[in-house]
């Protein structure tokens, strides 16, 4: 049996975000986006500073403990293979001391160096 990836796509995490987290680049800002979900479930705070815009990421990212991550929805994805810029409107559903939280964005996206990183959101 696989393991679902903890992004919802409903694929193998070994087919969908686990080769993103191991060094392969997302094509697109919705295959970030998912990658980054699962590395916030996960705990990979290297992945996420490294799909981090240079201009906007932390200087010391700190994940909160004792989140439970529950589910991601993407409600609209712009962006794609060959483009510059895309975004993403997610929802992400989540725990904190048995206590549910959703956290609603528009992400933007952008190339940099190449490759997509995320350079910031408006919550909704």
């Amino acid at each position: 049996m696989t393991t679902p990836c903890p992004c919802g796509s409903g694929k193998p995490f070994g087919a969908c975000c686990g080769p993103c987290l191991a060094g392969n680049l997302p094509p697109t800002p919705e295959a970030l986006m998912r990658s980054r979900y699962t590395a916030y479930a996960l705990g990979d705070r290297d992945y996420l500073e490294r799909t981090w815009h240079s201009s906007t990421r932390p200087a010391d990212l700190e994940l909160e403990k004792g989140v439970k991550w529950l589910g991601l929805k993407v409600v609209n994805a712009q962006g794609g293979e060959q483009d510059e810029a895309g975004t993403v409107h997610f929802v992400a559903r989540f725990k904190i001391g048995g206590r549910g939280h959703r956290l609603e964005e528009t992400s933007r996206f952008v190339r940099e160096d190449g490759r997509w990183v995320y350079l910031d959101g408006d919550v909704s």
